[in-house]
């Protein structure tokens, strides 16, 4: 049997390789999901009452609108967003906006805002403007909602004390004293025990933490206050159909602030609701598994969100986000579908219909509270300390006090000025440092960052302080090296080698893989460049190697293993076979403790070695994926079909192979996963081993393996790698179109993969 290892067809055409259609799925009722999706909505229902009548009451609008927004953000949003369990509704982080276009141009004028900015977010969804959000700095957007936060806290602290919101931050922090100095009564018990029950409720121990805290509040509040006298209250003019109110003009001359008001509110708005679907992927992935839980689309999101306001805007009813506060209880609550939102908002416009009663009883110092403890929720300790790891502490903080004394627009475009100033002077500056040298190894000069002209003079003086003759090695850990620098570092290369001084300069540890220059150079490859090492033991290229990884390596993962010490906690298992060319953490792009790896000849679920990995792996470390990789060019395969072998001393191989037998017999009897290989134009050997995965992955489900079961080949001469389709029973190319290079990229921790450089470094600069 000839071994067909091209990948052209008999005719001489290339094979389409390119993903067919998958057959028609009919989604079936599934009563589990639609109990789970009936809890989750009821407990999220029990959250966003309190919240929406709050942050009602903190924009200056009229309270039901807060109802009329959590409906329509539930139904219309729920049903037509991208992102299946984010929910929808009037947030927190709209309040200071909304309150300012109130008191400038009304309420009725502010439900046309609403709805003109419900447009704009359809066009930005039609236009798939989403990514462009997703280039605001973090350190920005965590700011604005921190400033955010701190202004609702500011003013409805006042409400809690008895008194009277004042317009504006500043003059909140004015009248702050003033009011501590003259409390009102049983306003100030309610407002301090809606606050003391939303600290303590969650701290609390026990199974009564799965009711909603902020519900817990306004109900102890609400009962509180019926034992103290003059407590104001909410009043209401009428239920939630009798509060829809359609939206008015505004006088002609008011139109420019109207337009700016709307794009105001759609880019606001827009970015929280994708902000809040990224967490709650993410939320959803660690409950569900990364393969099993459905991620936002967000320009659908945006589609979602923008008919939202719209329809909110003409009803009378608040602007509308994802709002991470009920999304994370939608999560938690186990909510499997969009229905969990949808549901929520119907008992929401059940409530507003027919509770009116009950509503009129809660205290407003109670509500107060609640958005007290809510606005300082937004001030998140973990944003801080993210900002300040990554050198953007002066803009988080910039961004803040923007929000808080002057408005949110300049707020955020004090911050966005900082963040690009910040980014011009990180990319036209290197940190050089030197180590000098300890046990007669070279004096060491580590240039790290954006090496371009500005950072010449500093280059210079740390060269020019190093003695001529000396031995040198200079550590380019840079993703730009420009013209200037190069030049200078040339020529500063030639003067010291001229004083006798051994100059040896290096490419970053991310590009270098090993004793030798080139990614993914091989060991051959080393000694044919290192001809001094030629007529050494077949240990000198490992030995090199690991010198090699002390030097360049060691010191940038030593972080990653610190914290991998104590135990180890996989994301799958990968069985994958023994052959020297195929690299599993090269292949997935998989780093120090994501994979749980076993390799044998032929990748086979067998023997008491591989079957032990699996059962440790499933059964101890839980792991939810498990993957069986094989690969091209496979000799196991080759034995299968030649006949094991006879001759071998102690037959140890040719036992191992008869257990792929079974194999063997599945492709000579024409499996699907076989014959859709020879029509892609591979050979007998390499549909053999795709063959060979999918009965692998049988094995596996015959023994009862709890976790998420994927194929994977590996063509070795295109590096391709292909994901098997269960449904298809094929081999298909993966969608190389993702979020981002993936889990590993830009990592010196990542298992080969990082950061880019802008040019390879000359040969005259290499030594």
């Amino acid at each position: 049997m000839p071994d067909q290892t091209s990948s052209a067809t008999p005719g001489g055409r290339a094979p389409d390789r390119s993903p067919q259609p998958a057959a028609p799925h009919r989604p079936r009722f599934d009563p589990r999901t639609l109990r789970a999706d009936l809890g989750a909505s009821l407990v999220v229902f029990l959250v966003a009452v309190p919240l929406s009548l709050g942050i009602a009451l903190a924009s200056g609008a009229p309270i039901m609108a807060g109802l009329v927004a959590a409906v329509v953000g539930g139904v219309v949003a729920g049903l037509l967003g991208g992102s299946p369990l984010q929910v929808s509704g009037p947030a927190a982080g709209l309040t200071v906006i909304v309150a300012g276009l109130v008191d400038q141009f009304g309420w009725q004028v502010t439900t046309l805002i609403t709805a003109g900015a419900g447009l704009l977010q359809l066009l930005f969804g039609l236009s798939r403007l989403a990514r462009f959000t997703q280039a605001i700095p973090p350190a920005v957007v965590h700011g604005m909602l921190a400033g955010i936060g701190v202004t609702i806290a500011l003013a409805q602290l006042h409400v809690v004390l008895g008194g009277t919101a004042q317009t504006g931050a500043p003059a909140n922090l004015r009248e702050l004293p003033a009011q501590l100095a003259n409390l009102h009564g049983g306003a100030v018990v309610v407002g301090l025990a809606a606050i003391a029950v939303m600290i303590v409720w969650p701290r609390l121990p026990g199974p009564q933490k799965a009711v909603p805290g902020a519900l817990v509040a306004v109900g102890a509040a609400t009962a509180l206050s019926l034992a103290l006298p003059d407590v104001p209250r909410v009043d209401l003019p009428g239920n939630l159909i009798e509060s829809v109110a359609l939206p008015v003009l505004p006088d002609s001359g008011l139109w420019p602030g109207v337009l700016g008001g709307m794009l105001t509110v759609a880019l606001v708005a827009s970015v929280e609701s994708l902000l809040s679907a990224v967490a709650v992927d993410r939320m959803a992935q660690d409950r569900d598994g990364g393969a099993r839980a459905a991620r936002t689309d967000a320009d659908r999101e945006l589609l979602g969100q923008g008919a939202g306001n719209a329809v909110s805007g003409l009803l009378g009813g608040l602007p509308v986000t994802g709002v991470i506060v009920r999304s994370s209880a939608n999560v938690r609550a186990g909510a499997r579908t969009r229905a969990s939102a949808v549901l929520h908002g119907l008992w929401i416009a059940l409530f507003g219909v027919v509770l009116v009663p009950m509503i009129e009883m809660i205290p407003l110092a109670a509500l107060s509270g609640l958005l007290v403890v809510v606005g300082l929720q937004l001030v998140k300790p973990a944003d801080v300390r993210t900002a300040r790891a990554h050198g953007e502490l002066l803009v988080y903080v910039a961004t803040v006090l923007g929000v808080v004394f002057l408005n949110l627009l300049e707020g955020v475009a004090i911050g966005l000025v900082l963040a690009g100033l910040l980014m011009v002077r990180r990319a036209g500056r290197a940190r050089v440092r030197v180590e000098e040298p300890t046990g007669g190894a070279p004096r060491r000069v580590v240039v790290e960052g954006t090496l371009s002209f500005l950072s010449v003079p500093a280059l210079s003086r740390v060269l020019n302080e190093v003695p001529g003759g000396e031995p040198v090695r200079v550590d380019l850990v840079v993703d730009y090296l420009d013209h200037t620098a190069y030049d200078h570092l040339e020529s500063w290369t030639r003067r010291h080698r001229a004083s006798g001084g051994r100059v040896e300069v290096s490419e970053p540890a991310s590009t270098r893989i090993g004793p030798h220059h080139g990614r993914f150079a091989t060991w051959s490859q080393w000694r044919s460049e290192h001809a001094e090492h030629a007529q050494e033991g077949p240990s000198a290229p490992m030995l090199a190697g690991v010198r090699a990884y002390h030097r360049e390596t060691a010191e940038h993962v030593r972080p990653t293993f610190s914290g991998l010490a104590a135990g180890q906690s996989p994301s799958g298992l990968l069985l994958a076979c023994a052959d020297s060319r195929v690299l599993p953490n090269m292949i997935t792009h998989s780093g120090p403790g994501d994979l749980f790896t076993v390799q044998n000849v032929g990748n086979l679920v067998s023997g008491t070695g591989a079957l032990a990995a699996v059962q440790y792996a499933t059964s101890v470390l839980r792991v939810p994926l498990v993957a069986v990789c094989g690969h091209s060019g496979c000799g196991a395969m080759q034995g299968l079909l030649d006949g094991v072998p006879t001759d071998m001393p102690d037959g140890a191989l040719g036992d191992w192979l008869r257990t792929g037998r079974p194999s063997l017999d599945a492709w000579l009897a024409g499996h699907p996963a076989g014959r859709a290989g020879a029509e892609a134009g591979f050979g007998q050997r390499d549909c053999l081993a795709m063959v060979n995965v999918a009965m692998q992955l049988d094995r596996l489900r015959e023994l009862g393996v709890d976790a998420e079961l994927m194929g994977l080949f590996f063509d070795i001469r295109t590096a391709d790698v292909l994901v098997y389709d269960a449904a298809a029973q094929a081999f298909r190319p993966h969608d190389p179109v993702g979020p981002g290079a993936g889990p590993g990229a830009g990592s010196e921790a990542g298992a080969l993969g990082g950061s880019r450089v802008g040019s390879r470094l000359p040969e005259a600069l290499r030594g």
